[in-house]
């Protein structure tokens, strides 16, 4: 059976294009308007509207609450106090990534945790023993994303309170008599917020950010410009930039929080806390074993454009996501990894990707070679490591003063 979301009556309504996908069983917006890249270029430059009802949403709390959470989070969950979010990940006990989240900290001993696959038998067999209760609410809860410059001084002038909120951080609001929690968080790499409600008030909750948004340009926007925006953030994406570890097949499917770039989430891995996976992580870290490090692309667009000239073809600049892989070389024309997401940013004017690579060839600056394909064809075009973000502006995480 196909379900739709708690907001379904408004985006069904906004959707001109009739263009839907399946988001873990839910109807999703591919893009309302007939170009996605406006849909981008409305987070770019004011703020859009996107629907993350799919998400799976974990109301975990008691007195064991963080106890618990510590022992299955990579990232130190102590070191987050009440009022703050922490963007994690949670691993096997050889250190592979089973899934990355963010986790919202409501109180002392009550968290919501965010998952894109479904985590509730996991976390429920090893939360046994603790007094710690793990409810799921995926369908109790609604959740709206505002993302973009405009987002905060939208949503101010609903909640004044959020003005206040740093990055990352977690309140609670009413908005249009709505009780609501407010995250700074989001998945564009922009500045932006994410609101849970119950699912009985979300078309309330909609209406009143839409009416509030009045004269902003603010639109919905669908799937397509999430995963533009995300890429230029330099964030990863299940069973695009990695493999669950629960379902991974081989080795090579299978990726430390080292390998996805993620290493700074492990803290000292000291003894002091004992979480799934950290003997595994030490050994990986310790031993410098990490196979493969995620790195930001840029395509050298003479290359590309001289490939593209030779063949005589108009040199293609398409902002769609790419993520089929295509494979990266070294000088020697050895392979050295792979690309997992390639786009053309209509923000940087540059093809752009993330890569598994070798960790010596990681650091910024290093030229490579990508891998492509021209009039059907294989050829190589140049490419040169960055740092990610591709794209970090200041006020995604500034103080909200508009």
């Amino acid at each position: 059976m196909i379900l739709t979301t708690p907001f379904h009556p408004r985006t069904e309504a906004a959707n001109r294009t009739g263009l839907w996908s399946h988001w873990q069983g839910y109807l999703a917006a591919e893009r309302y308007q007939t170009s996605e890249k406006a849909e981008y270029w409305v987070i770019r430059n004011s703020a859009g509207l996107f629907d993350t009802s799919p998400l799976y949403k974990y109301r975990i709390r008691g007195v064991d609450a963080e106890r618990f959470l510590a022992g299955v989070l990579t990232r130190d969950i102590r070191r987050c106090p009440p009022g703050r979010a922490q963007y994690t990940v949670w691993c096997d006990g050889d250190g592979h990534v089973i899934e990355d989240g963010v986790v919202l900290r409501l109180g002392p001993d009550e968290f919501l945790l965010t998952a894109a696959r479904p985590n509730l038998a996991y976390f429920s067999d090893l939360a046994f023993g603790h007094e710690a209760e793990i409810v799921d609410e995926s369908v109790a809860l609604a959740g709206l994303a505002i993302q973009g410059p405009r987002s905060g001084r939208i949503l101010s002038a609903l909640a004044p309170e959020v003005r206040a909120l740093p990055y990352f951080g977690v309140g609670k609001a009413q908005i249009a008599g709505v009780p609501v929690v407010v995250s700074r968080t989001g998945f564009t790499g922009d500045l932006g917020y994410e609101l849970w409600v119950g699912a009985d008030d979300a078309v309330r909750l909609w209406d009143a950010v839409v009416e509030a948004a009045e004269g902003h340009g603010v639109v919905p926007v669908g799937q397509q410009a999430i995963l533009m925006a995300r890429i230029e953030a330099g964030l990863i994406l299940i069973d695009v930039d990695y493999t669950s570890a629960r379902f991974a097949w081989t080795d090579t499917d299978r990726v430390t929080p080292i390998e996805l770039g993620l290493g700074w989430m492990l803290g000292d891995l000291g003894d002091d806390r004992p979480f799934i996976g950290r003997d595994a992580l030490r050994r990986h870290r310790d031993g410098k074993t990490a196979r493969w490090v995620v790195i930001g692309l840029v395509i050298d667009w003479r290359d590309w454009e001289a490939r593209h000239d030779a063949a005589g073809l108009i040199p293609p600049k398409d902002h769609r996501p790419d993520h089929s892989e295509h494979m990266v070389y070294d000088s020697d024309e050895t392979k050295v990894g792979w690309v997992s997401s390639m786009m053309y940013s209509p923000l940087l004017q540059r093809h752009i990707a993330l890569a598994r690579v070798r960790p010596d060839l990681a650091e910024p600056g290093t030229r490579l070679q990508v891998e492509v394909t021209v009039d059907h064809d294989y050829t190589m075009v140049g490419a040169e490591v960055t740092k990610l973000p591709f794209y970090d502006p200041p006020h995604k995480t500034s103080e909200v003063t508009e």
